[in-house]
């Protein structure tokens, strides 16, 4: 099967680069990639002492970022390596500061596994989540590396459990320790008799619960408000903005409107804002307005809707309509405030959570959408006491970087 796999792999390598002719994201994803050995021979000295973080895309970096930082301070005298399989990760934290090096991840064949491990000769490896490398995995076992998963997730339906996933089963041999979310996912690595596992929990809750003690002002925020009631749609994709137009435009209550799209291509940027009938401000137009005059701000540029959440008093958090679901609802359940979100969650233990316990409504249609906000809007009391729950729901969950950093060692 690993035969299979290494010829798959190189198909889909030769497929990707005609494929990248016609796709920018592909382009950037077979481009980025052509450089990444001549940038570990530049910034890797055989000299050096190095710590291997893998990351898939953005949300796994933010996700392991509170153990990267406290590796760095535990072990100030390693070079810290993240890579990133997708550019949607690696173009957004490419100039990160807390890494030494930042590079994609060279597609997984046995060459560049073995090219990669001698430039970077890691003295510990973290996968973050998942991403399951078989030739990675089977070059670090061959050196006896320590690795560990953080922050794992393991379902039934995964190659691992299936009858022809020998090969996978046999590159997970490689890990030293097993930090899952859940019991479940620890059940189903008993099952194949992996015993060095601990739930730990998810480091992102310790990554929202840092996010309280930063500054979080935004002075234009502050001035669209205006001490208004506010909802934030946060990474919302054209099926959620279809429901919320309709509801922006026919809504008679007193309440301002932040979207922060997903996607910010200027062409369905324009076609967003020019679909809402109340007065619409765009982010790269807030120079030239008074943002007080505005009903409905667009954010058209990224990295900033952590703190704009701290202005919600409601947040609708997207991607629940579509696949693979729901987008990160915990940065506004750390800030106390009360969530919607589509009916595409079950995926996502912390949204199931959520769900179950009241502090986040799952809506599936547009007479949903119109119930649960004018509910948040009317009722104070139904409004705090869902954000109340959101929050303590963080803080009851937070310790998952503790309880990964009292386990690992270099030995």
């Amino acid at each position: 099967m690993l035969f299979l796999y290494n010829i798959i792999v190189q198909i889909a390598n030769f497929s990707l680069k005609i494929v990248a002719q016609f796709s920018p994201k592909i382009k950037l994803f077979i481009d980025g990639r052509k450089p990444v050995f001549e940038i570990l021979k530049s910034k890797i000295k055989p000299t050096d002492k190095t710590i291997w973080f893998h990351a898939a895309s953005l949300g796994e970096y933010e996700q392991g970022l509170p153990v990267i930082e406290k590796i760095k301070q535990k072990f100030p005298n390693h070079k810290i390596v993240i890579t990133f399989f997708s550019p949607s990760g690696y173009e957004v934290r490419k100039n990160n500061t807390v890494a030494d090096v930042t590079v994609y991840l060279p597609l997984d064949t046995k060459k560049n596994a073995q090219h990669f491990l001698k430039l970077v000769h890691p003295e510990m490896v973290f996968f973050i989540k998942y991403e399951y490398w078989p030739n990675y995995l089977n070059e670090l076992r061959k050196l006896k590396t320590p690795t560990y998963l953080i922050s794992g997730i393991f379902r039934e339906n995964q190659m691992f459990f299936k009858w022809y996933g020998g090969f996978y089963r046999k590159a997970l041999d490689t890990f030293t320790y097993f930090f899952v979310q859940n019991e479940s996912s620890k059940k189903l690595l008993l099952q194949l008799s992996k015993t060095n596992v601990s739930v730990s929990g998810d480091t992102r809750f310790d990554r929202v619960v840092a996010i309280l003690e930063k500054d979080n002002s935004l002075n234009f925020i502050e001035a669209f408000k205006n001490d208004t009631l506010t909802i934030v749609v946060g990474s919302s994709w054209p099926k959620d903005e279809s429901l919320l137009v309709d509801y922006i435009n026919q809504t008679t209550e007193k309440v301002k409107f932040i979207i922060a799209p997903h996607n910010i291509k200027a062409e369905q940027i324009q076609e967003l804002k020019n679909s809402i009938s109340k007065k619409t401000v765009l982010f790269s137009e807030k120079e030239t307005n008074n943002l007080a005059d505005f009903d409905v701000f667009i954010i058209d540029t990224i990295g900033i809707l952590t703190k704009i959440y701290s202005y919600a008093d409601i947040a609708y958090v997207g991607g629940g309509f579509g696949n693979p679901g729901v987008h990160n609802i915990l940065e506004p359940a750390t800030f106390g405030v009360p969530i919607v979100i589509g009916s595409n969650f079950s995926h996502f233990a912390e949204a199931t959570a959520l769900v179950n316990m009241e502090g986040c409504i799952s809506i599936a249609n547009k007479n949903e959408l119109i119930d649960a906000f004018s509910n948040l809007i009317t009722n104070d009391d139904i409004r705090n006491e869902k954000g109340h729950i959101c929050s303590t729901f963080v803080q009851m969950n937070k310790g998952a970087t503790a309880i990964i950093m009292n386990n690992i060692s270099l030995t």
